[in-house]
């Protein structure tokens, strides 16, 4: 056999050799998409959930629109609090809102604590103070001590992968069901794709979801 051919030959699997190892060392690194693809969604519920009825908002902290439904939300949630159950998830429009992530963070953190609802709560109602902040961490670090939480942990859980891959598991959930902008609401697993504006419209959407459950 030529020389010159089995040299090349041998060249040929040496370089096939390096670009399988080189793309296998790739798609098993920490830190790579596939070690993330496992990460579950968050589970932030409140309700007693009777009726079996579930209202889901995926939702963006820095949302001015999230927070004007914030109020109506909360009142519906109140007012049906034996019925239903609400789930609240993060989709945070980091390309329009450049809080929207770090909030996301903190109320993740916050919850770590077992005080998710507060600081979920609380970063709506004082929505107009931090949205616009250029040190909004800071602000959430005191919302933090002013909920009683430990700031150390908060601060460390707040920058944490698993703080992130569970907001990042949130959005792919949203996007699945064809979640573009917030809030978005869900019931019992099916996008509303004109949500109630209103209490009312809210009460009515609700009672006919409960009475389809129960016939």
């Amino acid at each position: 056999m030529d020389k010159r051919f089995v040299l090349i030959l041998v060249g040929i699997i040496v370089v096939l050799g390096s670009v399988f190892w080189f793309t296998r060392s790739k798609s098993t690194a920490p830190g790579s998409s596939s070690s993330t693809s496992t990460a579950s969604v968050s589970n932030h519920t409140e309700g007693k959930g009777s009726t079996g009825v579930t209202l889901r908002e995926f939702g963006d902290f820095q949302c001015p629109a999230c927070g004007q439904y914030y109020p109506i939300v909360k009142q519906i949630v109140n007012e049906y609090n034996d019925k239903i159950t609400f789930q609240f998830s993060n989709f945070p429009l980091v390309q329009i809102h450049q809080n929207a992530m770090s909030s996301a963070r903190a109320a993740e953190a916050a919850g770590l604590q077992g005080k998710y609802w507060e600081m979920h709560d609380l970063l709506y109602q004082q929505q107009s103070m931090w949205s616009s902040s250029s040190s909004a961490t800071s602000i959430f670090n005191q919302y933090a001590a002013q909920l009683g939480l430990n700031v150390e942990k908060f601060k460390t859980d707040y920058a944490s992968p698993a703080v992130l891959n569970t907001i990042n598991a949130d959005i792919k959930a949203a996007q699945q069901i064809g979640a573009t902008g917030t809030p978005t609401f869900v019931l019992d697993g099916k996008k509303i794709d004109t949500p109630p504006t209103t209490i009312e419209g809210f009460r009515k959407v609700l009672d006919d979801a409960i009475a389809a459950k129960s016939n």
